[in-house]
């Protein structure tokens, strides 16, 4: 077992602990402990093999983003991704990956305002073969849009999710939005168009808070705008192009460079009337807000993933979005700070105190969005891992607490979403529902090994996890609390 739970901190045959008992709070403490796993637990950040491999995954990142920005004077990215090494890297472990597991090709275009966006398309090797079953990955693919969270979030710390779904056979969009990254500060609407030009005395466009469109970048605008310019631009074509506003002398991609890999012929199997396009937007943190949003406006996208939060009544340009389209829900026990269970009313992140004697609402996470979109009748899951914080999501190297076996259950859930929604396996249900899996995931040194994980072990034992969709064979399958913690 390669869980971090110790001897005696699961629940025994007498039922969990009580809140305030000894024995719950030493559960507590261990699950604050396993909330900073993956610097401390098995292969850690903090483990000799990835101390060793470290300085040459991260010096060669650092350099070429520098020397990237140098390049582009009348572009300018004023963010840490350019000031602090390793900031916009990911997993170290995960260096080699680019041409040996698969395709990694690096974009640029321009979005509505201007702006230049910088990212990656991800996508299987020619003739590849599914490295879990061995099949072959015949060509094209389901596309997928990723879209980062805020307090500059970049486009690598999400790599580790493109690509393993580009191994599984799907085309993923990767980038940074205006204002984070390697992205454009600012917009392009003066008559130069090499030039940053912006009125911030007009009125400000539906959605943004300022006349100078992405600023401030810390707005919901960028991610929502991003998403919907991402999804543009992952679909173009050489017959359908990607416009690229204001690029003036910039280098910029005149539409996907994989565009043959794409699958664009509609989908004639889809479970949402009127939504054909195989395509998966994602979104983390305000990304997660953002595509919330999108799902219920755009009619390209066909599924939906949001890591901490989804939310089923997200307002944006004063319209409020529905739930739309199937959604899985990945959402966390801690915000940024690791706190005890006393301290987890209220949000994740605005925790409020209960009483020593009260163990946390065990529905917290569902209201947020799983709960509307069972409301709606639109196929949901909610999956909360143990121990996991807001930080899940992202690769950061020694930054901010992260646990060691979320973002591996994350991949899973999501890689057997996708293929049900996108792919229509029907062997995805038996994925979503089943109670172990085995997950590939870097060692070291080019190596990917198996990592045994077991669901009672985690899944979070304070928060509901709960799915209601409906089967391959049509049939509604609903449990609204998989680790029976008190929501049914």
């Amino acid at each position: 077992m390669l869980g971090l739970l110790g001897p005696g901190l699961r629940s025994s045959a007498n039922g969990p602990p009580a809140p305030g008992s000894p024995d719950y709070i030493q559960r507590d403490n261990q699950n604050m402990r396993d909330a900073y796993g993956r610097q401390t637990g098995p292969n850690g950040q903090l483990s000799p093999q990835y101390i060793a491999e470290l300085p040459g995954a991260t010096n060669p990142a650092y350099l070429q983003q520098i020397a990237q920005q140098a390049a582009n004077p009348t572009r300018l990215a004023l963010d840490p991704g350019n000031v602090f090494p390793g900031w916009n890297q990911g997993s170290a472990f995960r260096a080699s990956w680019s041409g040996n597991r698969g395709l990694e090709i690096p974009i640029a275009f321009t979005n509505r305002d201007g702006a230049l966006l910088r990212g990656h398309v991800w996508a299987p090797l020619p003739g590849a073969h599914d490295p879990y079953t061995g099949a072959s990955l015949p060509e094209p693919y389901p596309a997928v849009v990723i879209t980062t969270g805020s307090l500059q979030g970049s486009e690598i710390m999400y790599a580790w999710l493109a690509q393993d779904l580009a191994e599984r056979g799907y085309v993923v969009l990767t980038y940074d939005v205006q204002g984070q990254g390697t992205s454009e500060t600012l917009p392009h609407q003066g008559p130069a168009a090499d030039f940053p030009y912006c009125d911030p005395s007009s009125k400000p466009a539906a959605g943004e808070m300022s006349g100078c469109p992405g600023v401030p970048f810390q707005q919901t605008a960028n991610f929502v705008y991003g998403t919907e310019d991402a999804t543009t631009f992952l679909l173009s074509t050489p017959k359908s192009p990607y416009h690229n506003p204001s690029a003036g002398t910039s280098q910029v991609n005149g539409y996907n460079p994989l565009w043959k890999l794409v699958d664009h012929r509609p989908d004639r199997r889809s479970v949402t009337p009127g939504r054909t396009t195989k395509v998966a937007i994602i979104g983390h943190s305000l990304g997660a807000a953002a595509v919330s949003w999108v799902q219920a406006v755009d009619p390209r996208a066909e599924t939906v993933v949001a890591f901490d939060k989804l939310g089923s009544a997200q307002t944006f340009a004063g319209r409020r979005a529905a739930p739309a389209i199937p959604a899985l829900a990945v959402q966390s026990e801690y915000g940024f700070n690791v706190v005890p269970y006393w301290m987890m009313g209220g949000s994740s992140f605005q925790g409020q105190p209960r009483s020593p004697d009260q163990a946390p609402d065990p529905t917290r996470e569902a209201k947020t969005g799983f709960d509307g979109w069972r409301k709606a009748g639109v196929d949901s899951m909610l999956i909360v891992p143990r121990a996991s914080t807001h930080l899940e999501y992202t690769d950061i190297n020694y930054a901010l607490p992260a646990s060691r076996y979320g973002q591996d259950l994350t991949s899973v859930y999501v890689q057997a979403w996708l293929d049900k929604y996108l792919k229509h396996d029907p062997s995805a249900d038996g994925q979503l529902l089943a109670t172990s899996w085995s997950y590939l995931e870097p060692s070291g040194q080019g190596r990917w090994s198996p990592v045994q994980l077991d669901r009672p072990d985690r899944l979070s034992f304070y928060f509901c996890s709960g799915y209601a969709f409906h089967s391959a064979a049509g049939a509604l399958l609903s449990n609204p609390d998989i680790a029976q913690v008190g929501c049914a």
